[in-house]
């Protein structure tokens, strides 16, 4: 499972990165975390606000610090 943070880098895609991170791991997965930083490739995802999260490429949320639980259910 790829998940992927697309962001800035600011501290909002910082706690969004750590949120899914502990997610991942409480649900026992096997996942890549990778960092979109470059705004050319976080627009190529449709995104306009963020942080925002994708799971295996598609787009989740966006414009919000989603909790580690919320992350879960897109993950589970």
């Amino acid at each position: 499972m790829k998940i992927q943070i697309l962001g800035t880098g600011c501290p909002k895609c910082k706690t969004l990165a750590e949120n899914a991170e502990q997610a991942a791991k409480e649900l026992g997965l096997d996942y890549e975390l990778v960092k979109v930083t470059n705004i050319t490739d976080i627009m190529a995802f449709g995104v306009m606000m963020t942080p925002a999260l994708a799971v295996d490429g598609k787009v989740k949320a966006s414009g919000k610090v989603l909790s580690a639980e919320d992350i879960k259910k897109f993950l589970a």
